[in-house]
């Protein structure tokens, strides 16, 4: 089966784009949006609305493949990939990459999605936009499923040698900066982690002396006592920091692991994970800073995974803080990795070392990059997997929840008819 054309169109995702430099420093927040001035590179205003290329690939048969290009909500930060917008980049798909895959069999996702990943666009001398990588692989996936007619989940275990999930994969819901009604709707819904949280900003969230953190984790241990409707419902705490906890400890590191000792308490007894609790700006000062905290963690016996995301955006970044192991956990975060190639790749590594693999991404992804991502959790997994797109909770849920039951009963048809199991 070949590809006999690709169209694209122009899509929105399910948040916005965030221009996290100026949260950081200066924004404030004015109802959906924000005031002051926008400091990151392509951003005319610190917020703005998402956008997504849809790529749709037509097979000789007449059967059709998608995938969404998208980028994540602070593009441009922590050493990622500059602005997605579309109307720049379907320009160049257009131009530079349909020509090379129109004609192409598809007999392999995991070889064509490696030669899209080492792409160089002529005009640039550069890899395309990790977003263009992300999508087109997803429609290239997608296609070989459709040209093998099978699902997107058994090509990655066939190509990869994989048994895949008889399950479904933990899924992480965040809830935005609706922090308290989104997470009843949490636990409503027996999230298995929560509630992310977004924890970037010293004086609001996390409070000068990380008071109104703690009184936070102490809400959410309360409330889920409160509102589970099972004994044994124990979900993990797991809260996105964004580095101010080493804001408020000017970076040193006992008072931080002091700190989040005290947070652990205060979270039993349900387990609790601290995303980026530092940020440095740089790669290599992330990982060293992350392997001694996680160290100092670890030599203490403290009840507190930390988990590794700003300066962790590639396979080779994944590898290299797995390898030193900064970080308990590492999110490997899928739109920052181009081709979904290299994120079924990470998960398969960072369980080999014995890393928790979070299989993330971002609220500002689209369903159709969603849906893609529960197929590759689905026969790699990871240890938890977002649930994306948006902020509200139960869009996003329903999404990848809804995907993840899909595959396992198609499976369980798969094995009983064809005996593959």
């Amino acid at each position: 089966m070949k590809i006999k054309d690709i169209v694209c169109s122009k899509s929105r995702t399910g948040f916005f784009f965030d221009d996290q430099r100026a949260i950081k420093s200066h924004a404030l927040k004015d109802g959906e949006s924000y005031k002051g001035d926008a400091v990151t590179g392509g951003f005319t205003h610190i917020r703005m609305p998402g956008e997504a290329i849809s790529i749709m690939i037509l097979l000789e048969d007449g059967q059709i493949a998608t995938g969404d290009c998208a980028a994540v909500q602070y593009s441009g930060a922590g050493g990622r990939d500059p602005l997605f917008l579309a109307d720049e980049y379907i320009e160049v798909i257009d131009k530079h990459i349909k020509p090379e895959l129109v004609g192409r069999t598809l007999n392999s996702f995991r070889r064509l999605a490696k030669e899209i990943d080492l792409m160089i666009n002529p005009e640039t001398g550069e890899q395309y936009h990790t977003a263009i990588r992300y999508g087109l692989s997803q429609a290239i996936l997608d296609a070989v499923a459709k040209a093998k007619h099978t699902i997107m989940a058994r090509v990655i275990e066939i190509e990869y040698q994989l048994l895949g999930c008889e399950t479904t994969v933990p899924i992480f819901m965040q809830s935005g900066d609706n922090r308290y009604n989104n997470v009843d709707k949490m636990i409503i819904k027996g999230a298995d982690v929560l509630p992310h949280g977004l924890i970037n900003n010293v004086p609001d969230k996390l409070g000068y002396h990380g008071e109104k953190l703690k009184e936070y984790i102490v809400w959410l241990r309360e409330r889920v006592l409160e509102l589970r409707d099972k004994d044994d419902y124990s979900p993990v705490l797991h809260l996105d920091v964004y580095g101010t906890i080493a804001t408020i400890f000017d970076n040193n590191y006992i008072k931080m692991v002091d700190y989040m000792e005290e947070l652990s308490h205060a979270a039993k007894p349900l387990l609790l994970r601290i995303e980026g609790p530092i940020d440095v700006e740089d790669r290599k000062g992330q990982m060293e800073a992350l392997k001694e905290i996680t160290a100092m963690i670890d030599k203490r016996n403290i009840e507190v995974e930390i988990v590794a995301d700003e300066w962790c955006n590639t396979f080779e970044d994944i590898k290299y803080f797995a390898d030193n192991k900064a970080g308990h956990m590492v999110q490997i975060k899928t739109p920052d990795l181009g081709s979904i190639h290299n994120t079924i790749e990470a998960v398969l590594y960072c369980k080999k070392l014995g890393i928790g693999a979070y299989q993330g991404g971002t609220c500002n992804e689209t369903d159709g990059s969603a849906r893609a991502c529960v197929h590759v959790a689905m026969a790699t997994e990871p240890d938890q997997m977002l649930a994306k797109p948006g902020m509200g909770v139960d869009e996003g849920f329903m999404i990848v929840y809804n995907e993840m039951n899909r595959i396992k009963a198609i499976k369980k048809m798969l094995c009983r008819e064809m005996a593959i199991c």
